[in-house]
């Protein structure tokens, strides 16, 4: 769904970028919104690129049972000893 929005912009930079927008094929309007999408984009990913580092950091942190086998058949275990009362 596409919405107005109202700008204040320094008349010589309105220019300059409809003469941009113009060469490059594209809507004023499509320029800026790619912009506004990358800006958020690339806060997303810096977030994600942070979490990424939390977790390379913790990474070794925990040390796993000898025995251990799987996550998939530790839940098992616990939902069959839950439900069936093995």
């Amino acid at each position: 769904m596409n919405a107005k929005l109202t700008l204040s912009i320094d008349q010589f930079v309105i220019e300059e970028a409809k003469k941009y927008a113009k060469s490059s094929g594209k809507s004023l309007s499509s320029i800026v919104e790619e912009y506004l999408k990358s800006l958020t984009q690339s806060e997303k990913s810096s977030e994600k690129k942070a979490t990424l580092k939390i977790v390379r950091e913790l990474k070794g942190s925990v040390k796993l049972p000898k025995d251990f086998t799987s996550y998939k058949e530790i839940l098992q275990d616990a939902l069959v000893e839950k439900y069936l009362g093995k």
